[in-house]
């Protein structure tokens, strides 16, 4: 799963150099900091104060062996099996680059985290002063302290303008290795970076080294990108370090032994201390083969840390780091021995069958460094197991990262750190990114898209709820009503995640038998003032009905010509059947609402075609929303009550690509393209019908707008029904 990172601030070093040449003052900066600040002897005398294990030159208080890791206390060594999470940098309102976390903010997630169980917490990057303190003071004062497991990552955007770690006299590995250093005197609270947009920044004096449980150097590696760096390099493919070296391997995995040597050295005679080391991985390029994966990038190029050994130098060694999800490559879906596995309870568990086949491959203890699913309302993949991602209830959610826990405890695994702790507003995902401003997404909540919902703390939309889905009217007032006719009374709210209705309609309404239609006009110039399938005219021109028709046939419809599904991938792509009928203007075609969910594919070994895949994500979820029934479900759309209905819809749905400023989807065929233009309100109509679709003509006389939130979303903070469940999974596991 690629993540944004924010890379660490270019090393004093550098500066100074820069300084004397006289280079800075044309940009403001006249004094430099010295990396070592004035606090760096205690910094150093601290690391020296703790309890650990010494071979006479260096301390180790963690070491990785056989398959775990082990901590020393009172003159042993004890196993430990890693339960955490990773903890990103942003929040609602703010890119990770603008590091906006707070010290309060995270010295409550690591009560909240140490409450649920865990040991550990990872973290890819330098972030600010603050969290350091507040991990720091939070481990002094907690009986259960949180264990570091730090990462440092390369520049992506050198990488994509580079495309090789040697090029321009070795840029991105000097980069990279510079930023290692800075992060290990960050680590020991030595280190001062100066003030640049985006990066980390300020006075690190907490030495958190104690807790520090190991190093995570790297990133979800494309593959493409390891490729050209060996095919470029043939001659770069050993490395002898002092306390790593690599012979017979790849010129990539040589660059990676460089950097861990880099940084093993630094800590070891700087701070004259250790802890383990691993590289960054993922499935997609692990040291196995994967003859049913269908996409053959996914398989086409091997980093094997085994091809990178370490000295006797070096006591805490080397450990193995994966990112392993149960629903992506694809070969976790079609690998016949995968999916024909069965674990010890009788389940088909491709993902715990993967574990054991990887376990293979390795000498040294491997870390889950990421694992999950995702509670967002859209869906980008499916899982054999129904663990999916996206669209998976919070309940559901919370046992399927419990059980993938357990199987990573059974295959002995050193442990697991679940991705991620706290969802993540300013994510994309594949297969609606173009459908939003991608310069905006942190000011509101896309709950169509997987990759902000991780988290296993909900950032939720509204300073308070603004409406609980439940059929109860209380939280509805005079001022919120948009509309009455002879159907009943309609109301209408927002926040920063959904536009609410809710429907009091008139006696004789019956919810088994009855179907509300509420024709929806955002855009001017185009929809449709008529339903052909249901011979109904509007009195204005509707882009989306809601169609309320019972428990399990309600849904969104789209005016054909609005549908974004059908223009990216059948008008575009050709991917699914055309029909120019959809292409028109006042078609009088409302197609369902749907999303893609994979492109067509051949199983190499078999050459059976996998089709396009989508899903119809217009279709309604009836249930509770409120966390404190008994009847919760995370996912609901819709509930009805002694005939009150309340509804939630997404923004998307309703082709906003930045309802904080008030933008939605312009016409795609005049523009030749997806792009945005301003909104100016709703005009809404309701009606009831009965079973002769009567009505024939619905007035949309209701109109809606809005106050714009631009750059200032409210939120509130829910721990998940997940928290509940991985807490007491989490106490059953060894730790």
């Amino acid at each position: 799963m690629k993540k944004v990172l924010i890379p660490v601030a270019v090393t004093l070093a550098v500066l100074l150099v820069l300084a004397q040449l006289g280079v800075l003052q044309r940009f403001g900066i006249n004094k430099v900091s010295v990396g070592k600040s004035s606090d760096s002897d205690s910094a150093v005398k601290s690391s020296q104060d703790i309890e650990a294990e010494t071979d006479g030159t260096v301390k180790y208080k963690i070491k990785a062996e056989g398959d775990y890791f082990y901590i020393y206390s009172g003159d042993s060594w004890n196993q430990v099996f890693w339960k955490g999470v990773n903890i990103g940098a942003g929040k609602p309102g703010s890119f990770p680059g603008e590091l906006g976390v707070t010290y309060d903010e995270y010295y409550k997630w690591f009560t909240q985290i140490s409450e649920m169980n865990a040991n550990c917490i990872r973290v890819y990057t330098a972030l600010m002063p603050d969290f350091y303190k507040a991990l720091y003071d939070f481990n002094k004062k907690s009986e259960k302290p949180l264990y570091l497991f730090q990462g440092v990552c390369l520049d992506e955007n050198d990488i994509q303008s580079l495309n090789d770690v040697y090029a321009e006299n070795s840029k991105l590995l000097n980069s990279f290795k510079k930023d290692a250093l800075d992060i290990v005197d960050i680590i020991h609270g030595s280190c001062t970076l100066p003030k640049r947009t985006g990066y980390a920044v300020g006075s690190y004096t907490s030495d958190v080294s104690q807790w520090l449980a190991g190093w995570i150097l790297g990133m979800e590696f494309d593959p493409s990108f390891i490729k050209n760096v060996n095919n470029v390099n043939p001659d770069k493919n050993t490395y002898d370090g002092k306390y790593l070296y690599a012979q017979g391997a790849t010129p990539f995995e040589a660059f990676l032994a460089q950097i861990g040597d880099a940084v093993i050295e630094a800590e070891s005679e700087k701070y004259k201390w250790q802890v383990p080391v691993a590289f960054c991985n993922w499935i997609t390029t692990d040291p196995l083969t994967h003859p049913e994966e269908p996409l053959i990038d996914e398989d086409s190029v091997t980093l094997n840390t085994e091809s990178i050994k370490s000295r006797t130098a070096f006591n805490s060694n080397m450990f193995a780091s994966y990112h392993i999800y149960p629903y992506y490559p694809d070969t976790m879906n079609y690998q016949k021995d995968y999916i024909s596995y069965k674990d010890s309870s009788g389940k088909v568990n491709p993902y715990e069958a993967y574990l054991k086949d990887l376990k293979m491959a390795h000498t040294m203890p491997i870390l889950v460094a990421e694992f999950g699913v995702s509670t967002s309302r859209g869906m980008a993949h499916r899982g054999l197991m129904n663990y999916n991602q996206g669209n998976m209830e919070e309940t559901k959610a919370g046992e399927a990262i419990a059980d993938m826990f357990n199987s990573i405890y059974e295959q002995k695994y050193a442990g697991g750190l679940v991705f991620s702790w706290q969802d993540e507003w300013f994510k994309r995902t594949w297969n609606n990114e173009l459908f939003d401003d991608d310069e905006r997404r942190p000011y509101w909540a896309n709950k169509q898209t997987c990759e902000q919902f991780f988290g296993i703390l909900s950032f939720e939309p509204g300073a308070e709820d603004v409406c609980l889905i439940d059929g109860n009217p209380s939280e509805w007032k005079d001022e919120n009503i948009i509309l009455k006719n002879e159907y009943g009374t309609l109301s209408a709210k927002c926040d920063e995640g959904y536009l609410y209705f809710m429907l009091k309609t008139n006696k004789g309404f019956d919810f088994g038998k009855n179907t509300v239609l509420i024709p929806i006009d955002t855009i001017s110039d185009q929809g449709s003032n008529k339903m052909k399938d249901k011979n109904i005219s509007f009195s204005d021109y509707a882009d989306f009905v809601i169609q309320i028709n019972g428990k399990d046939n309600s849904r969104i419809l789209c005016d054909a010509y609005y549908d974004v599904f059908y223009y990216l991938y059948g008008s575009q792509y050709k991917m699914t059947a055309q029909n120019s009928e959809y292409e028109k203007k006042n078609s009088g075609i409302f197609n369902k609402m749907n999303m893609c969910l994979g492109y067509e594919m051949e199983i190499p070994s078999t050459k059976q075609k996998i089709p396009f895949e989508f899903y119809e994500t217009g279709k309604f979820t009836y249930g509770i929303s409120n966390p404190d029934s008994k009847e919760f479900n995370s996912l609901t759309d819709f509930y009805e009550k002694d005939g009150v209905i309340e509804l939630r819809i997404p923004w998307q749905l309703l082709n906003f690509t930045d309802p904080s400023d008030g933008k939605i989807m312009a016409d795609f065929y005049s523009r030749q393209g997806i792009t945005s233009t301003s909104f100016n309100g709703f005009k809404i109509g309701c009606a009831v019908l009965n079973s002769n679709n009567s009505p024939q003509s619905i007035k949309m006389d209701g109109k809606y707008n809005y106050t714009l939130w631009k750059t200032a979303p409210t939120y509130h903070e829910r721990l998940k029904k997940s928290y509940y469940i991985l807490q007491e999974a989490l106490a059953e596991l060894g730790g």
